[in-house]
């Protein structure tokens, strides 16, 4: 199948064609009258400013081709040459059809398929997640799924902050605290280890401990950046160390990612590009590339177009140690060995835009990525508080991840608790302490949180509000996720009465007929967010459906249509609409309950 936009600009670029205006014209979007159209053509004017003749004409001329096409029911032209065109209400219901009887509803795989890598997790070891961490781990899986769904061989990887001054000072306050551990014995050799006693939440508690002594003790910091160069420099003791503890956080990483839904295809972590650097390093400076300064190592990024001053990447600082950009192009290396990517995209807050500018530079200027390999840089603006402020707790600190995700199931618990106004024919018993509450707690919550966060465009700021996010009316997770379950309660009570779905028929109303435009306008919308990188657009896909449907719901009793024909095209149409927003909401990484 093709998208519903791409197969009626066929229809008007052969018109174009016959009128003797060329095959560059006939493209159709969405009317911005749907009062007066469900498309437009605006090409006309661009054809008069061409050739230098009347829009109108032209407009007249192309829309007097298009009368006889079976697709539409009517082409008009209004001035100064828009043709607004109404599509035949048998061709939309065969377009539904088409949909329900297609392995992937009616999603149009993207033009031009290929290997991307996104880089979207970031999280150090030995640090908690907290909510700084949220939009990447949401926006860059929803962006690794669309992508994959869309016929792409993508990679998600975590990229673990694991080889820096914080696994220095983690080391460091280690050794303050237990000197006697076997890993700072002077004689330690490989095959001497031994298993930490300590867990996750000690490591959360010693390395904030290590950063605010390093912060005022200049012997404890310097204690602590000679154990990041000789963690760096393979130290036995410190190594195995840090592979103990690597494991403690890494496991508690993942418990926490799983929360959200989101998963990584590699757990690496700049360590693990570790091993490509001083090779890298070397060809910088054997192919002119490196330069000293002050005692660091730096390559020269400036282009003449810089319209602003653009700083030297900084590979290796005085003292021999690596930096974030050096692992950052380590791991460029590494990804070109082992997958060959076409792409690569990287997801962080707005504020790392220089840094990353810097590396994709360096990485092009050297030579260590093929020409053709593209980078793309995903920002993203901050959650902020009622205050306009990055959010923080009441007593002003960085809300841990799991906090603000235990604060939404907790939020959907106390509401099920008070949900008389919820309509109890339509939903199951809310409210119950039991697991299958929780699990429906646990869902509502993710639903909330991610469509409030995913609902704004990825490059926006925007205001955390509890109470507007869990919300049942209104664009929010919530409302989405009861008008699924509403259609599956329609569905299933169809089948225990033994009704059964039929071929979709010709709408019989103005709300049928638009929510059947809607669904056919889905996959165009999946593709706008894959090309914009724009989860957004989801998001307003699944808003329009979702409201749409709840009034065909509410002008329609659906169960008890008196007319066979209708009723058994009403049901097919509500499995279309609920496979439909299911795969968009898997997409967002939402799962949605039986009931609710």
């Amino acid at each position: 199948m093709q998208t519903l936009t791409r197969e009626l600009s066929k229809y008007v670029n052969q018109a174009f064609v016959d009128a003797g205006y060329g095959d560059a014209y006939g493209a159709v979007k969405v009317s911005d009258r749907p009062d007066l159209a469900d498309y437009q053509c605006n090409d006309a004017m661009a054809v008069a400013k061409a050739q230098r003749c009347n829009p109108f004409d032209v407009a007249e001329a192309v829309s007097s081709r298009l009368q006889d096409c079976p697709a539409f029911s009517s082409v008009t032209v209004a001035r100064p040459g828009f043709i607004n065109i109404k599509v035949n209400d048998e061709y939309i219901a065969s377009r539904m059809n088409e949909m329900r009887a297609d392995d992937n509803l009616g999603f149009v795989p993207c033009d031009d398929p290929c290997t991307i890598v996104v880089d979207y997790g970031g999280p150090n070891v030995a640090k908690p997640l907290h909510v700084g961490h949220l939009r990447s781990a949401i926006i860059g899986e929803t962006m690794k799924r669309l992508a994959r769904f869309l016929g792409n061989n993508v990679i998600g990887d975590v990229h673990l902050g694991d080889w820096g001054l914080q696994m220095g000072l983690v080391i460091t306050e280690i050794k303050h605290r237990w000197p006697d551990l076997v890993y700072f014995r002077p004689d330690f050799v490989e095959g001497m280890d031994e298993n930490l006693s300590i867990s996750a939440e000690d490591l959360y508690n010693i390395y904030p401990t290590a950063s605010l002594k390093a912060k005022g003790d200049p012997d404890y910091m310097a204690e602590a950046q000679e154990a990041t160069l000789m963690l760096q420099n393979r130290h036995p003791g410190y190594y195995a160390l840090w592979k103990n503890f690597m494991q403690i956080s890494v496991r508690d990483l993942k418990a926490s990612y799983a929360e959200l839904s989101v998963d990584f295809d590699v757990w690496y972590g700049e360590s693990d590009a570790d091993e490509y650097v001083n090779d890298m390093v070397e060809g910088f400076i054997s192919g002119g590339f490196a330069r000293e300064s002050e005692g660091a190592l730096v390559v020269d990024v400036a282009e003449e177009s810089d319209s602003a001053p653009m700083p030297p990447c900084l590979i290796r600082k005085s003292n021999g140690a690596m930096l974030y950009a050096t692992t950052d192009l380590a791991t460029i290396v590494q990804r070109v060995k082992d997958y060959n990517p076409d792409k690569i995209w990287y997801l962080t807050d707005a504020r790392q835009t220089l840094h990353f500018d810097q590396v994709f530079r360096c990485a092009k200027k050297t030579g260590i990525v093929p020409e053709t390999l593209k980078f793309e840089y995903l920002p993203f603006g901050t959650m902020n508080g009622k205050d306009g402020k990055p959010f923080k707790t009441r007593d002003g600190g960085v809300m841990r991840l799991s906090d603000l995700i235990q604060m939404m199931h907790d939020a959907f618990a106390d509401k099920s608790r008070n949900s008389a106004n919820v309509d109890s024919d339509e939903t199951a018993a809310l409210g119950g302490i039991n697991a299958e509450a929780n699990e429906i707690a646990r869902l509502v919550g993710n639903a909330a949180l991610k469509f409030g966060d995913m609902v704004n465009h990825r490059t926006k700021n925007y205001v955390f509000d509890l109470d507007k996010f869990m919300s049942f009316n209104g664009k929010t997770g919530p409302y989405l996720l009861y008008t699924v379950v509403r259609i599956q309660s329609v569905l299933r009570k169809a089948e225990e009465r033994g009704l059964a779905c039929g071929p979709i028929t010709a709408p019989c109303g103005d709300t049928e007929r638009s929510l059947m435009l809607e669904l056919s306008r889905c996959s165009s919308m999946l593709l706008s967010a894959y090309d914009e990188k724009a989860p957004n657009y989801i998001c307003e896909s699944l808003f329009n459906c979702a409201s749409i449907f709840n009034k065909f719901y509410f002008e329609n009793r659906i169960l008890d249509e008196a007319d066979d024909a209708r009723r058994g095209s009403w049901l097919t149409l509500l499995t279309l609409i609920r496979d439909i927003m299911k795969q968009q909401l898997w997409i967002l990484g939402i799962d949605v309950p039986e009931k609710m």
